[in-house]
């Protein structure tokens, strides 16, 4: 009796093996809860109601308005400067009204009011010189090209990005890598049982024989 209990207990490396295939299936259940509700809910929010077109540049200004940003200079040196608010309004191939062009949706949330946001320096002028250059690439090198651009008619139906942050790619890794996790873990907590199941029929072949 207490060679049969003892044939069904799970040695010591089985038995890593199947908290191991646990672990793998617990990390991938709360990798999936926790990209879904902190992450990948908003992403698709941000998607939903949004769509591609094609944009036309309509006017390139700097207002008058300046905002302020942090720059860092060291481990413990940390200061704030100041930067020109620079707009670019344009046309979109789905409305005839203009609409504020940004960089991305963390820029948009950042400062809505503008279109460019430069790398903070400590310098006031370096940081005006960073924008009055994005100001002449769109007057000179875009110009009245049309380019593609996103929009959200649910969320910002008067603003416009260049590029989304939140991309297929981003969005398919957000599923992938948990869901790979959760089913190495199923396979090897599977595996384990088969591998115990076929060593206890072998050892009742065996026993059957003798």
């Amino acid at each position: 009796m207490a060679r049969s209990r003892a044939a069904y207990e799970y040695t010591e490396a089985e038995d890593k093996s199947m908290r191991l295939g646990f672990l793998l299936i617990a990390a991938g259940l709360l990798s999936l809860l926790g990209l879904g509700c902190c992450w990948l809910r908003p992403a698709l929010q941000e998607r939903g109601g949004g769509g591609s077109a094609n944009c036309t540049v309509l006017a390139v200004r700097q207002l008058g308005e300046r905002f302020a940003c942090t720059f860092s200079c060291g481990a413990a040196c940390r200061g704030t400067a100041r930067y020109p608010c620079l707009q670019v309004l344009v046309r979109t191939s789905r409305s005839s009204a203009p609409a504020l062009l940004h960089e991305d949706e963390r820029q948009l949330r950042t400062n809505p009011k503008c279109s460019y946001i430069p790398p903070c320096a400590r310098d006031d002028q370096e940081n005006s010189e960073n924008v009055t250059y994005k100001q002449k690439y769109w007057k000179e090198k875009v110009g009245s090209q049309p380019f593609t651009c996103y929009f959200n008619q649910h969320l910002r139906p008067d603003d416009v990005m260049l590029k989304r942050t939140h991309d297929e790619t981003v969005l398919l890794h957000c599923f992938l890598w948990p869901v790979v996790t959760f089913l190495v873990g199923v396979l090897i907590v599977v595996l384990t049982i088969c591998a115990k199941s076929l060593a206890i029929r072998a050892e009742a072949i065996k026993k059957k024989k003798h």
